[in-house]
């Protein structure tokens, strides 16, 4: 307080301050309410993905190791070079409370038989099982690579939001308060002072 000077238009200026950060401190509760909202439906969204995941991963190395001890590692080494591939794959963004979220828009892996490279007399049953199970795991992945992303984004953004609602809450509002209070004290103590003054000057005057 001692570089705060105590007039007036010091405390209408704290007045007006504090009314700012309390404003800030509504719109930025309310921007973290929104983002935790997001980011729980995005939590179980990438929940269920990640679990799909997991269990077409298991499938998919079943496969894999069936595939190596019926056919030999070599056919199979064949065939994943043959099957090699890209995928098309493009994102958009989309706001949530002010924060960018990726969606994620990608061709499909799962291909059909005659459609992975491999000359369909040089494949068997369970070559085909392992290309089908691990285009199966991979397009899981590209579906929760998006959810993965922005659930780090809205994680992060959740935290500084609360940083700032914690700074407004905790130091900016009650030191703009607590400033106000001094400021109004002060003028206030003045103000008697001054009432004090003016009285003994009348008390004078009538003496006299």
């Amino acid at each position: 307080m001692s570089t705060v000077a105590a007039t007036r238009s010091e405390l209408l200026a704290r007045r007006s301050r504090e009314a700012v950060a309390r404003r800030g401190h509504t719109l930025l509760t309310q921007k973290r309410a929104a983002l935790i909202a997001e980011l729980r439906r995005l939590g179980l969204e990438a929940g269920r993905k990640r679990a799909e995941l997991e269990r077409l991963a298991a499938a998919a190395r079943r496969a894999l190791g069936q595939a190596v001890a019926v056919d030999g590692p070599e056919a199979v080494a064949s065939a994943a070079l043959a099957a090699a591939g890209t995928i098309p794959a493009a994102a958009s963004a989309r706001s949530v409370a002010g924060v960018r979220v990726i969606e994620l828009e990608a061709g499909q892996a799962a291909r059909a038989r005659t459609e992975r490279g491999y000359a369909l007399t040089a494949s068997t049953a369970t070559i085909d099982l392992v290309a089908e199970s691990f285009e199966a795991e991979l397009d899981a992945l590209l579906e929760l690579a998006a959810a993965e992303l922005n659930l780090r984004r809205l994680t992060a953004e959740v935290a500084r939001t609360s940083r700032q609602v914690n700074a407004l809450e905790q130091v900016v509002i009650p030191r703009l308060a607590a400033e106000q209070r001094a400021i109004a004290a002060t003028l206030e103590q003045r103000a008697l002072e001054d009432w004090v003054r003016v009285s003994r000057r009348r008390v004078r005057g009538v003496a006299g």
